[in-house]
């Protein structure tokens, strides 16, 4: 089973996801934050990342530069709520720099593992 990686600051929303993915098969481990999403994807050489956007310390967007350079490539999903500033100016900022999709907060969960789905076939 396709292995990911949820970067999340929110420890609830986290665990929601986590929890959902494990439970449908998926090998996933987590990060609260881009600086822990670096050291965790070097060791576990995940199939798909799941990223919010805003977060403290290392923001999302900052975070899929960093891992399109380490690992060139990598599925990425992009999720975001918007902040200050609505998430429709993230979101495509995030496939600009290389995210496969998005995700607008909150979404449902038959949109999230659709889009999973999508991305790693390669759509």
């Amino acid at each position: 089973m396709p292995k990911i990686l949820v970067i999340e600051d929110d420890d609830s929303f986290r665990n929601v996801l986590v929890q959902m993915l494990s439970k449908s098969g998926f090998d996933v481990r987590q990060a609260g934050d881009g600086n822990q999403a670096l050291e965790v994807c070097a060791q576990f050489g995940p199939d798909l990342v799941l990223t919010d956007i805003i977060m403290p310390d290392k923001e999302g967007l900052e975070t899929i530069q960093e891992l399109m350079e380490i690992k060139p490539g990598i599925k990425i999903i992009a999720m975001s709520g918007g902040g200050k500033f609505g998430p429709n100016s993230y979101l495509p900022l995030a496939e600009k720099l290389g995210a496969k999709a998005t995700l607008q907060k909150p979404f449902m969960r038959e949109e999230l593992f659709n889009t999973i789905n999508s991305v790693l076939e390669g759509d």
